[in-house]
């Protein structure tokens, strides 16, 4: 049996009371279906990995703990939708769980989706609506060619960085400097983060 990993261990003896039962029978079920699965800690949870690829990860919260597959609409099928944290939801005891056979069952779904390389389909990018550009903004481009070329010039992006600069201004007088600088920069090519850009 592989090595547990002993921050795991400090995890559990860390959580509240409640949670440390539901972790240590979820950490036991997955280890008895899995025997090779290995031990790791991932954006600060148990998480535990197989066939090269993460399998499922626990963690405990102040009133709830939870538990989830990382390839959950694969795992739990077309009706097993997400009920807040985990693919079972908040778990504030083992009840919360299904039974044992039930829940092993997953785990050895989970288990076979890593072994035969299953991915997960990357979730679509959503594009972000076209910002509008501040009318003041606008006008400051007009009245300075060069900066009005670089503008149109720049990505959806860059012209984005501008505008969201100019709009985040709290008071009149920022924005306005705002808007002088972004000119300023913009007839000399300039992005907005040109300072950050590698040359």
């Amino acid at each position: 049996m592989p090595a547990r990993d002993p921050r795991i261990d400090a995890y559990i003896d860390r959580a509240q009371p409640f949670a440390q039962p539901i972790l240590t029978h979820v950490r036991g079920l997955v280890h008895e279906t899995c025997p090779d699965v290995e031990e790791t800690i991932k954006w600060g949870m148990p998480t535990f990995v197989h066939a090269g690829g993460l399998l499922c990860g626990m963690a405990a919260f102040k009133q709830h703990a939870s538990f989830g597959f990382w390839k959950h609409g694969l795992v739990m099928g077309e009706d097993g939708e997400r009920n807040g944290m985990g693919s079972f939801g908040r778990l504030v005891s083992i009840e919360d769980l299904p039974p044992k056979r039930t829940l092993m069952a997953l785990i050895r779904k989970a288990v076979r989706l890593n072994e035969h390389g299953v991915r997960t389909a990357a979730a679509p990018r959503r594009a972000r609506p076209p910002l509008a550009v501040p009318a003041d903004l606008q006008q400051a481009l007009r009245a300075v060619p060069a900066a009005a070329r670089t503008f149109e010039a720049f990505s959806p992006s860059h012209r984005r960085e501008y505008a969201e600069w100019v709009l985040e201004a709290k008071r009149a007088e920022t924005r306005q400097r705002r808007i002088a600088q972004a000119v300023a920069w913009m007839t000399e090519g300039k992005p907005r983060n040109w300072k950050y850009v590698k040359g």
